[in-house]
């Protein structure tokens, strides 16, 4: 039975769930709808530029590219600054290169302002991971990460019919893609004003929280780094050079992989299987998103009550290869949506348990790195993911190949993430911190 300390410390986080999440949680939407939303521009885009699907694929994944030479940069500046100004600064840049999509003429100019638009985004994953690690206590932070995350399905739920019915949207000399991208990029420029003015930093001030609560939540942060304290802290270098941190990096290199090449490429797989105009395309593209909503929280929520963090962040990711062989096998549209959505939806559900298991080995400012590093080594998934489509689909014709090379990627980082979990799980289970460093 709960003991009075136990329930308040549940009020306070339930009150933080309230007031924080839903606002990061929107603008993750808005911020993973201004990165996938090029999967329905390029159904315009390539007969107007003749951009093959090899262009498309490699010009998709270079705002990953982007992504990996500016997030640690990017991350430390947060550090200095706190998460209001700089990622209020970070939401108008990427919003103001969104709408400035509209310039582009060709592969070229595609992949220059992908680029640009993943460099702007960089600090914005990690820097909320963060500030998770910040305000929520190890043993509550697989579900806050995993509503948060929720926002990539919810961006695709929302955006896709917006995104496909927007293509239709002509006038003023823009064509359909080029008002979608001007229409879906202004939110990150207001939302950024908004974040500047009204986000907390910490706790400390916080001021829905009363003093009471401030003061437990506040002591139980400090005891975990206390904890962290007897962690050594290590050097940039020494934790770039961390085999634990490679190894964190490729299981989520999977997750990447499969969260943008499936993303990326879903309205073309459907719109190529069933021939739907626009609008269709997108209401059928919500179906992966929605279940993928539910297998993240569902799988989340199970982690967290369980403590268990390992076998929450492998089964999910051999499971999510078996449902992209099915669709890479299947013929009928149904199928292959139905496979996809599986693929998709169990990938994405690594995540909540996958930065618990990762945290938890971080403390000081190699939280800050740590983090920073292996979502930027892990985020060029996001370029093989596409990529790796389109080179099979320009080869073939089709998306089989580029569907197996993907669930070989999960495969690889289920099995990694069994080995590497294995410590970290076993203090998981007490809600204490792994008392090891990333370079151990």
């Amino acid at each position: 039975m709960p003991t009075e300390p136990d329930r308040t410390e549940s009020g306070v986080v339930s009150r933080m769930m309230l007031r924080l999440m839903p606002f990061l949680f929107l603008l993750y939407v808005v911020a993973y709808l201004d990165r996938i939303n090029v999967g329905f521009a390029i159904l315009q885009m390539r007969g107007q530029f003749r951009i093959s699907d090899a262009d498309y694929g490699r010009a998709a994944g270079m705002f990953f590219a982007g992504y990996f030479f500016f997030q640690v940069p990017s991350n430390l500046i947060l550090e200095k600054v706190g998460v209001r100004r700089w990622i209020s600064l970070l939401m108008a840049a990427w919003g103001i290169i969104s709408c400035l999509m509209i310039l582009i003429r060709g592969p070229v100019s595609f992949s220059v302002m992908r680029f640009l638009l993943g460099a702007a985004e960089a600090g914005f994953f990690p820097g909320m991971i963060l500030y998770m690690k910040n305000w929520f206590p190890a043993k509550t932070r697989a579900r806050a990460v995993a509503w948060f995350m929720t926002a990539n399905p919810i961006a695709g739920v929302i955006g896709s019919p917006v995104s496909g019915s927007l293509l239709n949207l002509h006038g003023s000399g823009l064509a359909g893609w080029q008002w979608m991208f001007i229409i879906e990029g202004l939110p990150a420029i207001s939302l950024g004003l908004v974040v500047f003015l009204t986000l907390p930093d910490t706790p400390h001030d916080a001021e829905w929280l009363t003093g009471d609560e401030k003061d437990l939540l506040l002591r139980e942060l400090a005891e975990e780094k206390r904890s962290e304290a007897l962690v050594p802290q290590q050097s940039f270098w020494r934790i770039l050079l961390s085999p634990k941190l490679w190894l964190l990096s490729l299981v989520y290199f999977a997750v990447s992989t499969t969260m943008y090449g499936v993303t990326l490429w879903l309205p073309s797989v459907i719109r190529a299987l069933s021939g739907l105009s626009y609008f269709w395309t997108g209401i059928v593209a919500v179906i992966p998103f929605l279940v993928t909503t539910a297998a993240m929280v569902l799988i989340g929520m199970h982690s967290d009550r369980t403590g268990e963090r390992r076998w929450h962040t492998a089964v999910p990711a051999f499971a999510a290869a078996v449902g992209l062989l099915v669709a890479a096998y299947a013929h009928g549209p149904v199928i292959v949506v139905a496979g996809i959505g599986v693929g998709l939806a169990l990938a994405e559900s690594m995540c909540g348990p996958f930065w618990a298991l990762a945290t938890s080995s971080m403390a000081g400012l190699s939280a800050a790195t740590g983090i920073a590093v292996i979502n930027s080594l892990a985020n060029l998934g996001g370029y093989f993911g596409p990529d790796i489509i389109g080179f099979f689909r320009t080869a073939n014709g089709g998306f089989r190949g580029g569907l197996l090379a993907i669930s070989a990627t999960l495969v690889v980082s289920g099995s990694i993430a069994l080995v590497v979990g294995r410590a970290s799980n076993q203090k998981a289970k007490t809600g204490e911190p792994v008392k090891s460093s990333l370079a151990g």
